[in-house]
């Protein structure tokens, strides 16, 4: 089928990914020129910023971007890779301190200025970081962008799709931030972040269960793609719920279960301390220096 090599070629997105990219890796290469190859940020994490990165290229310049248009089931892998695959490896690159130092010297001083002189930019990333608000923006964006006028729109429609995109990155990211904290103090502790994974995995398996176990087609656009590769619109559907049930159920206990081995290392770390040995270096994180 012709949509096999359908490359989605927009040069916005173009442009932002190939910003992202470049961006990261000149300011990793200023870093460890500077600090030593592996200081500030590690080697494992300049890999998962590179699969994340990959991996959002392949879900929004793929064939894969034409057929969400033609399979809901399609549509639902682009939704996994966007918002369970790319998201938290991005988020694991720890990609703030590399992004920063990419800039211009100066800008990069009035970046820091500007952050540091501002106390208010501050306040509100903490309340935008409470585990509370991410929870409720993650599953708003998700339950929202799955109502069947907003998600027939995005499949119409371009300009809703990338809004529909970068919406759900967003929110995914904001989310992965507060659960997985690649630098400074954690906003959540481990137990804490252990429930937020635990509750989001609940309410995106019941959205996944509304999906696989609908008697009837939710979006009745997606019928003449599906008779297209010899599937009834409810087929389609069913698969792409499975898809959404099974792959995020298994994100979210893998992520789980890391931050709860993560936790209970801290508490035995502690417990350690307590007991009169050396208490072990608190490590909160590079700070926003923005000089040479």
């Amino acid at each position: 089928m012709q949509l096999m090599g359908t490359w989605n070629v927009d040069p916005l997105v173009l442009a932002w990914l190939a910003l992202l990219v470049v961006g990261y890796t000149r300011g990793v290469t200023i870093l460890w020129r500077r600090a030593g190859t592996g200081a500030v940020v590690a080697r494992w994490r300049v890999v998962a910023f590179a699969l994340g990165a990959y991996t959002l290229a392949l879900a929004v310049l793929s064939p894969l971007d034409a057929w969400a248009h033609v399979l809901f089931s399609a549509h639902m892998v682009q939704h996994v890779l966007l918002m369970l695959v790319a998201a938290p490896l991005l988020v694991l690159g720890a990609p703030f301190v590399p992004l920063l130092w990419a800039l211009p010297r100066r800008w990069r001083r009035a970046v820091g200025r500007g952050w540091n002189d501002r106390a208010w930019l501050g306040h509100a990333w903490h309340a935008l970081t409470g585990p509370v608000v991410v929870w409720c923006v993650l599953t708003t964006t998700l339950w929202v962008w799955h109502l069947p006028g907003p998600y027939q729109a995005a499949v119409r429609f371009g300009s809703v799709h990338a809004l529909e995109h970068a919406t759900m990155l967003g929110a995914s990211l904001l989310f992965w931030w507060v659960v997985l904290q690649p630098t400074g103090r954690r906003r959540v502790d481990g137990g804490s972040a252990v429930l937020l994974v635990f509750t989001t995995k609940i309410q995106s398996a019941t959205l996944g269960a509304i999906i696989t176990f609908a008697p009837t087609p939710i979006y009745p656009l997606y019928e003449p793609g599906a008779a297209l590769v010899g599937m009834t619109p409810l087929q389609d559907q069913h698969l792409a719920g499975l898809i959404m049930g099974t792959v995020s159920g298994l994100v979210f206990l893998a992520a789980g279960a890391l931050v709860f081995l993560g936790w209970l290392g801290s508490l035995e770390r502690r417990d350690r301390a307590a007991g009169g040995k050396t208490p072990p270096r608190v490590v909160r994180g590079p700070p926003l220096e923005v000089g040479r």
